[in-house]
């Protein structure tokens, strides 16, 4: 966890030994030097951030040691987020900070100054003014320059300290000699002296040994760091731009190995000669002016193979003590896939507007949170609106005719609140007074923690087939109506033919006699139905409801269909429950139920009728034992003209059955649906409201 150095909740004695560790390197108020100030310029070339600090951390304030892109004496001791100790071995990250409203920043990232007894004594830090990422790799990054900055606190307290014992043995020398000129009786107490010190000499080497090693071991740390550094790094020498420093990102993206280390940057990749690349690093060596390139398009040859990649890159000069360019510092992040998805998708696009425009379909976009439309030119075009108007959700709802806008707009709720799909047709009137049928979908989204964000869809004028349906249906009724006089002075002629058949002799006519009379009740029957269905669509099929014994009329049924079939019908379950309902409509729809389970389950010699008392309904089971229906059909099966061909074997019929008995149904307040399994058979109920 976190502590902070002023916190008076800090452990006493901890923070005294810490304060001891810190005030042991001498570094406090101490000048700036090179070493430190070099080491957050190589970090700010890595990171790529304005602002960077090596700051120190007393009891009672902060001491920049070093920094870049901030003034140090702005910065206050109350600081929270420089003042914070940070445990050892972790990497402080706030992607979100704002610390300090003077300074401007958004990002802050620190490691901890750990001493090799375990003291946090100050942080390597660095700040941005812009949002950023900071990956596991980053933070290894960070922390390896904190380590790589105590080494150097360290050696360069190993350095004062050894400075300060060889001016002690000096001025001990010095006096030691005074002494051996004065007084000769002293020389014992000399010679001691003199033993004392070369043990100290003896140490003082042994120190710079150890100074040595570690400058080793830095060089060593800042050698892994580049090479394995996530990000192209290369040093360019001189103005042949000799290869010093490859790392292995950056031969990766050459497609080389170390054998161009020490070459021509131009020999190493010709296929630069074509390109402005070279041109402008020989800029940047003349003038000494930083480059950065943005998604630069690059070249580059493997094994005879020449592809495209892009690139965020900089190339920074770094200048001698004469002020002169003796190197070019090359970082390089590869884009191409960021660049080849952003091709894609901008190829996509286009498919889908080129799909839209074929299709005639308008798009819209709808803020959930603040209600504010976007629309395409279409579909504000299929509300009789020109491209420059707006056509926000209120002037949507407004469009539509009053009988449907209620309709609309709940579906648009109902979508939002389950996340379904939302699908609504209905007419809209235009500003010139015309009148429009538009159909819409969408479907809505929604952010990580669940809350709607929009609903996205499309619009389609379906004007033309609406109306085209609207005159089918008008044919279907005058056809069917013009069709009934005839049929029923037909069926009248049929029934007399029947009671003389028995009269005939010739066994022919009287099988025709009885075909007759089975495609009669066909024709009677589709006729019926297309009047039905007209009645519907009309909203004129009335119901003349009355108490009933649901039992007596499934009965009845079975008395007309045992004549025309030989299947066994069953009548089981709660036998003296009472419907409210209309007796003719109901027969029609238990009719249709059985006569479908006859004709699509053949082989189902046994088909069971149940009826199931509820406490709000009474809930009746037409069952068979046939070859079932395939679950991606059984929500169509109820549609208008559906009609089902299991194997491939085709049914007379108009596909109007299933759709007029669920009119039926839901006009009685009731519910229909079908539960199938395929080999198993299929189960079709529907739902009526118990007699008052």
């Amino acid at each position: 966890m976190t502590e902070d150095v002023f916190s008076e909740a800090a452990t006493p004695r901890r923070e005294m030994q810490r304060i001891a560790a810190l005030q042991r390197y001498e570094i406090m108020d101490s000048p700036c030097e090179n070493i430190f100030d070099g080491l957050l310029e190589i970090a700010a070339q890595v990171f790529r951030t304005p602002v960077l600090l090596l700051s120190f951390i007393d009891a009672e304030r902060i001491f920049v040691k070093s920094a870049i892109g901030i003034d140090p004496i702005q910065i206050s001791h109350t600081d929270s987020l420089l003042s914070q100790i940070i445990p050892q071995g972790e990497v402080l990250v706030r992607p979100e900070a704002n610390f300090s409203e003077v300074y401007g920043l958004c990002f802050y990232a620190a490691a901890p100054l750990i001493t090799p007894d375990g003291f946090h004594i100050g942080t390597f830090s660095i700040a941005d003014d812009q949002h950023r990422e900071f990956g596991a790799a980053e933070e290894r990054m960070l922390a390896s320059f904190a380590r790589t900055a105590m080494d150097q606190v360290a050696l360069r307290y190993a350095a004062i300290e050894n400075e300060q014992e060889m001016a002690s043995t000096n001025t001990n020398l010095a006096n030691m000699q005074q002494r051996l000129l004065d007084l000769n009786s002293e020389l014992e107490a000399a010679n001691e002296q003199l033993t004392l010190s070369n043990s100290k000499l003896y140490k003082s080497y042994d120190i710079t040994l150890l100074l040595n090693k570690n400058l080793k071991r830095s060089e060593q740390r800042l050698k892994s760091f580049i090479t394995k550094a996530p990000i192209a790094f290369a040093i360019l020498t001189g103005r042949e731009m000799n290869i010093e420093v490859a790392n292995d990102m950056v031969l990766k993206i050459w497609g080389k190995t170390t054998a161009v280390i020490g070459k021509p940057l131009a020999v190493a990749l010709p296929e630069l000669h074509d390109q402005p690349y070279l041109e402008i690093l020989d800029n940047v060596f003349m003038h000494g002016e930083t480059y950065i390139g943005d998604t630069a398009p690059v070249l580059f040859d493997y094994e005879g193979v020449v592809s495209q990649h892009y690139f965020d890159f900089i190339y920074e000069p770094v200048k001698g003590e004469d002020g002169n360019t003796e190197s070019i510092i090359v970082i390089a992040n590869d884009v191409t896939e960021r660049i080849l998805q952003k091709e894609h998708l901008e190829g996509l696009n286009q498919q889908l507007e080129i799909a839209l425009k074929a299709g005639e379909l308008g798009t819209y976009h709808l803020d959930i949170q603040t209600w504010k439309n976007q629309a395409s030119a279409t579909c504000k075009a299929h509300f009789g609106l020109p491209t420059t108007e707006d056509l926000q959700f209120k002037d949507l709802m407004q469009a539509i005719v009053p009988e449907h806008r209620e309709a609309v707009e709940q579906k648009v709720k109902e979508a939002i609140a389950k996340n379904i799909t939302y699908q609504a047709e209905y007419l809209t009137r235009w500003p010139d007074g015309s009148l429009h049928w538009i159909n819409s979908s969408g479907l809505p989204r929604y952010d990580a923690e669940g809350k709607p964000l929009d609903l996205i869809g499309v619009t389609v004028d379906v004007t033309k087939r609406k109306n085209y349906e609207a005159q089918k249906e008008d044919f279907l009724s005058i056809a069917s109506h013009e069709l009934k006089t005839p049929i029923t002075s037909l069926r009248g002629t049929i029934q007399m033919l029947e009671m003389l058949k028995d009269k005939s002799a010739d066994v022919n006519i009287r099988k025709l006699i009885e075909m007759s009379s089975i495609s009669i009740k066909r024709i009677t029957a589709l006729v019926d139905d297309l009047l039905n269905m007209h009645r519907i669509s009309l909203g004129e099929l009335k119901l003349d409801r009355k108490p009933m014994v649901a039992a007596d009329v499934i009965r009845s049924c079975f008395q007309e269909i045992n004549i025309i079939g030989k299947h066994q019908l069953n009548l089981i379950g709660d036998l003296d429950t009472l419907i409210n309902a209309d007796e003719q409509r109901i027969e029609q729809v238990l009719s249709n139920l059985i006569n479908n389970a006859i004709k699509y389950a053949p082989e189902s010699y046994k088909i069971d009728v149940r009826i199931e008392n509820k406490a709000d309904y009474v809930k009746i089971h037409v069952r068979d034992y046939g070859e079932g229906i395939a679950r991606e059909l059984q929500h169509q099966i109820f549609e208008r003209y559906y009609r089902v061909y299991p194997d491939g074997k085709k049914y007379s019929g108009l596909g109007l059955g299933l759709y007029i008995s669920a009119e039926i149904v839901r006009r009685h307040g009731g519910d229909i649906g079908v539960d199938s399994t395929p080999g198993e058979g299929s189960n079709f109920w529907f739902t009526i409201p118990h007699a008052c």
